[in-house]
């Protein structure tokens, strides 16, 4: 088979463990599955659960004291607003926010109206905010994120002289996927490594063998070792920036 050929790929079905696109959304994976005729399958391997107000309070955190708020995610955008508006919290014009993507940043416009010199976006790393965040030093800023928030970026932040406020405001536990015991993929695709301890908490005894694991980001990738398993399709790296990009380049090899 050429190199560039897309028929029979030796990938036929692949299970991303996200939640499944709205009605009439075409997202790159699903794009990428009609174009090589496979099957891609969407289920969520953990679910959110917000912190109620009442449970928020024993953080002591108030949430109008802050002029900058840093968003990881889109669940990150919507409890914020959620507990502002359950605690009764005005959300002051002149706040400043500074979001991980453009597309997190774009997510905002649902809750408020934008202004440009008040928001900022990485490229997918929240250290991409870092030197933007360097220019307002002399703020705190406040973290909405879930239990489950890395603290890798919290200590790089902490050596530039930033503070940052953790705020936990939803968790994340693991989805019942039971009824997905008899049934094979070829690739299974994780993009935190909450979703990888979502594997082993329902499959415990869950073995590899020819399955292919792809996964985004440098702590999904530590997780998938951690519980020795293999990784096969990496992203982002210098030559794949996307995991579609590199499951593509996976598609593309000679079948064998």
């Amino acid at each position: 088979m050429a190199e560039d050929a897309i028929s029979k790929p030796k990938i036929r079905t692949i299970l991303v463990s996200q939640p499944k696109p709205e009605p009439g959304e075409r997202t790159p994976l699903m794009e990428l599955g009609a174009r090589y005729g496979i099957k891609v399958d969407f289920r969520p391997f953990i679910e959110v659960k917000g912190i109620s107000a009442k449970e928020f309070r024993k953080a002591r955190i108030a949430l109008g004291d802050y002029p900058a708020v840093i968003f990881n995610s889109r669940n990150a955008v919507d409890h914020y607003f959620r507990l502002c508006e359950e605690m009764r919290v005005e959300v002051n014009p002149e706040t400043r926010y500074f979001c991980i993507s453009e597309n997190v940043g774009h997510y905002l416009q649902r809750y408020t109206q934008l202004r440009k010199r008040k928001i900022a976006f990485g490229k997918g790393k929240l250290e991409d905010l870092l030197p933007q965040m360097m220019k307002h030093k002399d703020i705190a800023y406040l973290m909405p994120c879930s239990d489950a928030l890395s603290e890798n970026f919290l200590l790089k932040a902490e050596k530039y002289g930033l503070k940052i406020i953790k705020a936990v405001m939803f968790q994340t536990v693991s989805s019942d996927l039971s009824d997905l015991a008899d049934i094979k993929y070829d690739v299974l695709c994780f993009f935190s490594p909450v979703g990888i301890r979502s594997l082993f908490e329902n499959f415990p005894d869950f073995v590899q063998n020819d399955t292919k694991i792809a996964a985004l980001g440098i702590q999904t990738h530590d997780a998938v070792r951690q519980r020795g398993l293999r990784l096969d399709i990496a992203a982002p790296t210098p030559e794949f920036p996307s995991l579609v990009m590199a499951l593509e380049a996976c598609l593309k090899k000679p079948s064998k």
